[in-house]
């Protein structure tokens, strides 16, 4: 399944950028705008899934310190050319190991959805540990679809969400909910996303 999203994203890298930056009610900047105005400057900000870094990544590194971690060699070639400021890796989210408290926010727009249902779960737990008391999780998640394959942008893409209650049972083990909205944007079909920010307690 990793490989698939791997693959699908290296081949439709320019492309995908072309069309996300099409649809006009993403409602990313104002979340973003939502963690950062919580953030002190120069926070230790990890971005999950970062893509080729813009808008979010760019506009986290205007202010803070960004990791920014993505499973696309193709994605992650972009980012760093448009987004010299931040730090690049190249990683599966739900493989990745930080010590306890390394962070102060981790942010993960359109990504844990590429991750399948049954690693969620660890991967909220791991995101809780990396986060310092305080902390700040940003995410657009699911809303509830099987793990499977499917056609999108030209490309096989694996997808796979938890309900909008699921979400807030695995978050709530670990982290206080600040923020918990439905949101639907148009690509152009309609598409809902669970938006939640989360802080560590």
């Amino acid at each position: 399944m990793k490989k698939i999203v791997e693959t699908g994203y290296d081949a439709i890298a320019e492309h995908y950028l072309t069309w996300s930056a099409q649809i006009t009610d993403d409602p990313r900047a104002h979340y973003l705008n939502e963690l950062d105005h919580r953030l002190d400057d120069n926070a230790k900000v990890l971005e999950l899934g970062c893509g080729a870094g813009v808008p979010s990544t760019r506009k986290l590194a205007e202010r803070h310190d960004v990791l920014g971690v993505d499973l696309s060699q193709q994605q992650l070639d972009l980012a760093r050319t448009n987004v010299p400021g931040a730090r690049f890796e190249k990683a599966d989210m739900t493989a990745l190991d930080f010590p306890d408290g390394q962070f102060d926010a981790v942010a993960a727009f359109y990504s844990i959805l590429h991750v399948p249902r049954a690693e969620q779960p660890a991967l909220i737990a791991n995101i809780a540990r990396w986060l310092k008391p305080g902390g700040l999780f940003l995410a657009s998640l699911g809303v509830g679809t099987p793990d499977a394959t499917e056609d999108w942008l030209g490309v096989e893409m694996f997808f796979g969400s938890n309900t909008p209650a699921r979400n807030r049972e695995l978050l709530a083990q670990h982290l206080e909910i600040v923020i918990d909205d439905l949101v639907t944007m148009h690509e152009p079909d309609p598409a809902t996303f669970h938006w939640v920010l989360a802080r560590k307690h």
